[in-house]
């Protein structure tokens, strides 16, 4: 190793320090002689399973259209879309849960016309994938558009001259070259939907995801309740990213391999 690469490592060893302080906590104060799920937290961990991997099939579906345009776009009216993406990130959590419960409600417009085919969005399934896809969509849109725009521009050119459609530099170019970013910006938003709260709990309190039983264990039995669903978050929460984060790995290996 190099002296400045040592260097480098001496001077990043208090951030790596910090992050990995609560993870080692908790591997230490888990009563691991006596592991069981509080009432409740089986059917939390479903919930946020199969709800969440609908949530993010929804947010790939219809975060990658928003991310492409943005990579291409140009003008004013990039700049007002780029806003509609930020302001729903930067707004915290517990006040986009109160705006859509002000939106999608039953006192709201939609609120009052999907009540009258028998139809809710709050607590209910259809709301809690909905608040998941409104925390996790801003995040997977930003991620996935500076993969697209790290796309050479040249490439999508030689294309057009070539005579490809937009349709074809998008799925036989971009995509492909884009993909390292986009299964980083998968696992992003993966974790965030995974791990919402504030949105779910003002706006999709039932059905309970592990975050919100999370929140009720802490509350009801104390610190000591958690553990076991803490480490099942994890457990179902990191394979996504890691397995993103690999497949990245060799995604780029292979455009490296290829030039």
């Amino acid at each position: 190793m190099r002296p400045r690469h040592t260097t480098a490592l001496w001077l990043s060893l208090p951030a790596l320090t910090l992050l990995a302080v609560p993870f080692i906590t908790l591997a230490g104060v888990t009563q691991w002689w006596h592991l069981r799920l509080a009432w409740g937290d089986s059917q939390a961990i479903v919930t946020s399973l199969v709800l969440g991997a609908i949530a993010l099939l929804l947010i790939v579906l219809s975060g990658l259209p928003v991310a492409w345009w943005l990579s291409q776009a140009q003008g004013r009216l990039r700049l007002l879309v780029e806003l509609l993406v930020l302001v729903p990130l930067l707004t915290p959590p517990l006040a986009m849960g109160i705006l859509l419960v002000s939106a999608w409600g039953p006192y709201s417009l939609p609120g009052t016309l999907l009540g009258r085919v028998g139809w809710s969005l709050v607590n209910n399934p259809a709301a809690f994938v909905l608040a998941q896809w409104y925390g996790a969509l801003p995040y997977f849109v930003t991620s996935a558009r500076s993969a697209f725009a790290s796309v050479p521009g040249e490439i999508l050119e030689a294309g057009r001259t070539l005579g490809a459609s937009p349709w074809q530099r998008f799925w036989r170019l971009s995509l492909p070259l884009a993909a390292p970013g986009l299964a980083s910006a998968t696992a992003l938003a993966w974790v965030r939907a995974m791990g919402e709260f504030g949105i779910v709990m003002i706006f999709a309190y039932f059905p309970q995801g592990i975050p919100v039983q999370l929140y009720n264990n802490l509350q009801n039995d104390g610190v000591d309740a958690v553990y076991v669903l803490l480490w099942l978050l994890l457990l179902f929460t990191l394979p996504v990213p890691l397995a993103c984060f690999a497949a990245s790995r060799r995604l780029h290996a292979g455009s490296l391999s290829m030039r």
